[in-house]
């Protein structure tokens, strides 16, 4: 019999994170609910987790610095943010800290708990789907698709697991316009009328790390009102 998957939720509001921690429970997973940010580093790093559940707004330590250190330490981990802040700099912020997806408070319990799933499933399908070569170069970035290392302009760095997903749908897919839906839909696994925004702040740290000038990308270009397309350099030879 399989373990139950583990999940740490760090909510510090009691009555929200009982009702979480009930209805998560009930719905088979394992969870181990922390009230504050500090609480939430010593028990990530006492023990073994398959998703974070994480507030923004904590004591302590907040969410934001709580994403970034995991994530320096855990670069696979799928982490989910829940915010009551609505504005697009914050949620930018999440995202940037390490975050791989964000829910709005106050949000649907039917909701969170499909958005656990599409996270796990994406987990499982990365692990499952090895590209053909771990080692993947496109004009002078390489990626590794087994542990997220990377090199580009001779930085080194290591993706998040979300920006290693998109990367990696893209590549399976290159010279081929797809459509913001499309990604929502295979990268997400989410419905693709929901929050565009969010695909484009991938596509632009994407660009960030590996194109000689974001502002004119070569590998991962813009199709005006279509989406986005990728291609190699060794493509356009």
């Amino acid at each position: 019999m399989n373990a139950p998957i583990r999940i740490l939720m760090v909510e510090d509001e009691a009555s929200l994170g009982e009702g979480i921690r009930f209805n998560l429970i009930k719905n088979g997973y394992s969870v181990e609910w922390v009230q504050d940010g500090q609480a939430a580093l010593e028990t990530y790093h006492e023990s073994k987790f398959d998703l974070v559940l994480l507030d923004i707004m904590l004591p302590y330590v907040d969410g934001f610095e709580v994403a970034r250190q995991i994530r320096t330490s855990s670069p696979q981990m799928p982490i989910l943010m829940l915010t009551a802040r609505t504005s697009v700099d914050d949620r930018v912020h999440g995202l940037e800290a390490g975050a791989d997806d964000y829910l709005t408070k106050p949000f649907y319990l039917e909701e969170l708990l499909a958005r656990i799933k599409a996270m796990l499933r994406r987990c499982e399908w990365y692990r499952q789907t090895p590209p053909a070569s771990d080692l993947y170069r496109f004009g002078e970035n390489e990626v590794s698709f087994n542990d997220f290392r990377c090199l580009a302009a001779g930085r080194e760095f290591v993706l998040t697991q979300r920006e290693a997903i998109l990367l990696k749908y893209l590549v399976a897919n290159p010279n081929r316009i797809i459509s913001r839906q499309e990604l929502l839909e295979n990268v997400w696994n989410t419905s693709g009328e929901i929050e565009t925004r969010t695909v484009d702040i991938f596509i632009a740290r994407l660009r960030k790390y590996f194109e000689p000038n974001p502002k004119k990308p070569v590998y991962i270009k813009s199709v005006r009102s279509a989406g986005y397309m990728f291609s190699s350099a060794e493509l356009n030879h």
